[in-house]
């Protein structure tokens, strides 16, 4: 299905009313943290926006089977930070930890216009920063931007060239090339992730529409896990009665991709879980708008497909 760009995209709260007056759904969801992890499903932890402040709340981190961060991981992207927060990620217990940049993480842009950065953040950041994070899986547009030490098998499936963990370690990789998108997955479950937002001055910006609705359409169909740093419009994003989502984002979701769970950050106010009847929308931001890191991390379950162990 083609989307459209939507007309009020520059206006967010006229689009969200919009919507609303249409039928849309956001209804609130539960975010329990007290349910024990099952040998039939997928355990996953969710946190963004920790801001170099990871290490407060590592206590809190509950255990899972595979931890997102849905970016903002820093302040400005400055290097000892991230090697900071690459050393704290690596102590979780978590088997794998899966993270995205957010427009705080300044460097991990590639071929970044510098010229787009507000003034007092062109001269900082590092330059391909996200290769400091040997401790994790981390992804941009979908592509395993940057594994260390982990060995990937490769396929076309449904026309999309997708990379699979070999959980077993085994040495065998399958090369086959493909012009389609790319997907990830662990234990079958399928993840796509990406940084690109609407906010002006920082890595990843790009302006609302057209070059919005671009990078959306990069996101495969049929995946299960979407992790952005941009929240779509209305759900889990409105800071001081504005809404700071993306309305390409939120009608990709809701009317192409249309995945079982949607993670994503950067409003701080508004950590949270919401539906639509078929997406869970989780704002998994852990600082508040002042950096103090107040908010829980919000976990989710999805069955083990057949066949599919996590031994």
């Amino acid at each position: 299905m083609k989307i459209e760009v939507e007309e009020l995209c520059r206006t967010p709260d006229e689009a969200w009313e919009k919507y609303l007056n249409s039928g849309r759904v956001c209804l609130p969801g539960s975010a329990r943290l007290d349910k024990p992890v099952k040998k039939d499903a997928v355990r996953f932890v969710c946190i963004a926006d920790t801001h170099e402040k990871l290490g407060k709340i590592m206590g809190r981190i509950p255990p899972g089977d595979v931890l997102i961060h849905a970016g903002d991981l820093t302040n400005f992207g400055d290097r000892h930070e991230l090697i900071k927060f690459n050393d704290l990620i690596g102590c979780l217990p978590h088997k794998y930890k899966v993270v995205i940049a957010g427009n705080h993480d300044l460097g991990f842009e590639d071929c970044e216009d510098l010229s787009r950065r507000g003034k007092s953040y062109r001269d900082r950041g590092t330059s391909e920063g996200y290769k400091l994070l040997t401790n994790c899986i981390y992804l941009q547009d979908s592509e395993v931007k940057f594994i260390a030490g982990i060995e990937l098998v490769s396929w076309v499936h449904r026309n999309v060239k997708t990379e699979e963990y070999n959980g077993k370690g085994g040495a065998n990789r399958k090369n086959r090339q493909s012009e389609e998108r790319i997907c990830f997955q662990l234990y079958g479950i399928r993840i796509y992730g990406s940084s690109w937002h609407p906010l002006p001055g920082y890595s990843f910006s790009r302006d609302r529409g057209q070059p919005l609705l671009e990078k959306w359409n990069a996101i495969p169909e049929g995946i299960d896990v979407l992790v952005t740093h941009s929240p779509p419009l209305g759900h889990s994003d409105n800071f001081k009665g504005t809404h700071w989502g993306c309305s390409e984002l939120l009608n990709t979701v809701e009317h192409r991709v249309k995945p079982l769970f949607h993670v994503f950050g950067h409003v701080h106010e508004q950590n949270g879980v919401t539906t639509n009847g078929v997406t869970t929308f989780i704002n998994a931001s852990i600082c508040n708008h002042a950096l103090d890191p107040i908010n829980n991390p919000i976990i989710f379950d999805i069955p083990l497909k057949d066949g599919v162990s996590k031994i």
